[in-house]
């Protein structure tokens, strides 16, 4: 497979997560659109892409990285939750992408 259709294919899976989500999310589906967007599809398509282009040490090293992210995740979240009702959707959105990036940054210098 050249490189064009492999990359073809992920931009395709990943829209189709995206999309499915926003779908269930606009008919008020709430819990459904939550659990398409953190069902491992993603992850897992991930992990076998990496395994196929890399092996197992690839892998190990991904996922040991990955687990980092999630407290940086949880902020994010939590601060949406707690920032829309209070400034709006867009203020909440940039103050909380601002906090994520901020928790990865300082996660990063603690790791170094």
């Amino acid at each position: 497979m050249n490189d064009f259709v492999k990359y073809a294919l992920y931009f395709l899976l990943g829209g189709t997560i995206v999309s499915v989500s926003t779908y269930l999310g606009s008919q008020g589906k709430s819990f459904l659109a939550a659990f398409a967007s953190t069902f491992p599809a993603i992850t897992g398509a991930t992990f076998v892409l990496i395994y196929l282009n890399g092996g197992n040490d690839a892998i190990v090293g991904y996922a040991k990285n990955l687990l980092w992210f999630v407290p940086p995740w949880m902020v994010y979240v939590v601060s949406m939750i707690v920032g829309i009702p209070r400034f709006g959707f867009w203020p909440a959105m940039i103050g909380s992408l601002t906090l994520y990036m901020g928790c990865v940054g300082a996660l990063k210098l603690w790791l170094r």
